[in-house]
């Protein structure tokens, strides 16, 4: 059995709390001997920031290009608001971004049955919902050049980002996302603002081209990323597969979170290009959901997003499909229980601490292996 590599950066926040439910999951599977896996645990955000003023050490992104997938907590919170910009907790995720290539971010959002009522929306538009957002990830408004503040004068300034895309940057994104629609619906619905911004218009381009060239069997339809976050609100169980920018697909995904019922139930992926020796891609799990500086450290995480990270390292880094389903199943199994973290809960439902969700969980998962 093979032995893989992980790199373990629970961050700030609530990051140890939720990693630690990771950590008992890993610990299980290995004493089980159903995988194999060796772990290193590093320090990024502002834990890095207080212990090396940077927002993540070289010896840590050393440890993180030898790894065969990072799993990754969540950074920030007001302690560090004042910190110089080029070293605020959210660079370090930045530069594991950028320095690995992660141009490709994948965030499903699944409405668990059980949690259909938790949505903002009613349980006849999001139960059975299971869409997938594939967001570039290293290019656009978020790393384009210039990107500047200008003291004018007169007490005035002027603050430039630069959104910039090359066709290669949106052809690999898209190839993801129709590759992806092969496996789930078969649909892609490509986002962008092709109707003010010159980027939009050559997403578009790109985006019709690939679909001509190399994916004439996958459905592809077009909208404006306005209007898309509205049907996500409005209709979203019409969409499967949505490809759009790194500023758009920040906003729509978590648009998309809130369909869920809880941003504590959303997992994602970023991937790297495959390399053609290994067969490999560097990879990055994290849940969508922030630090949560104002409930660390009191048992109220929900851990869920953070195994379901875990559940997708299993699934894309390292094609063990069947575990992932299990680590799914069992959270289902859970939730349809009525446990619930403080986040999602109803009356009538349980209330469960991280810890006893994390164990739950691993309960379940025992179950379908016996």
């Amino acid at each position: 059995m093979a032995t893989h590599k992980l790199l373990l950066l629970p961050g700030d926040g609530i990051g140890p709390e939720v990693m630690a439910e990771v950590q008992r999951l890993i610990d299980w599977l290995n004493k089980q001997g159903i995988a194999s896996f060796e772990t290193e645990q590093g320090l990024v955000g502002g834990s890095a920031y207080d212990a090396h003023k940077v927002s993540i050490s070289e010896g840590d992104m050393a440890k993180a290009v030898a790894a065969d997938a990072i799993i990754f907590g969540a950074v920030g919170g007001p302690k560090w608001d004042s910190v110089p910009y080029e070293v605020r907790p959210e660079a370090g995720l930045l530069r594991l971004r950028k320095d690995l290539g992660l141009f490709a971010n994948l965030r499903p959002a699944v409405c668990y049955p059980a949690l259909a009522d938790a949505s903002s929306l009613k349980r006849e538009a999001v139960e059975g919902l299971d869409i997938m957002i594939v967001r570039e990830l290293t290019g656009g408004v978020y790393f384009g050049e210039p990107k500047t503040i200008t003291d004018l004068g007169n007490g005035q300034k002027r603050a430039i980002d630069t959104q910039v895309y090359d066709t290669y940057e949106i052809e690999r994104i898209g190839r993801v996302g129709f590759d992806l629609a092969r496996k789930r619906r078969n649909k892609v619905t490509s986002m962008e603002k092709r109707n003010v911004m010159k980027s939009g218009v050559l997403w578009n381009e790109v985006m019709t081209a690939v679909h001509g060239r190399e994916y004439k069997d996958v459905t592809l339809e077009h909208q404006l990323a306005d209007s898309g976050g509205m049907m996500l609100v409005k209709a979203p169980k019409q969409f499967d597969v949505i490809v759009t920018d790194n500023l758009f697909g920040d906003m729509l995904s978590d648009i998309a979170a809130m369909l869920t019922g809880s941003l504590g139930m959303l997992p994602s992926a970023s991937l790297g290009e495959v390399d053609a020796k290994t067969k490999k891609r560097r990879s990055l799990f994290e849940p969508v959901h922030g630090s949560a500086p104002d409930i660390a450290g009191q048992g109220l995480a929900n851990p869920i997003a953070m195994i379901s990270s875990f559940g997708m390292a299993l699934r894309y880094s390292f094609d063990m499909g069947a575990l992932a389903d299990k680590v799914d199943a069992a959270i289902a199994a859970v939730l349809a229980s009525g446990l619930r973290t403080a986040d999602i809960k109803s009356e009538g439902t349980t209330a469960a601490s991280t810890t006893q969700m994390g164990e739950a969980i691993l309960k379940e998962l025992q179950k379908l292996h016996s």
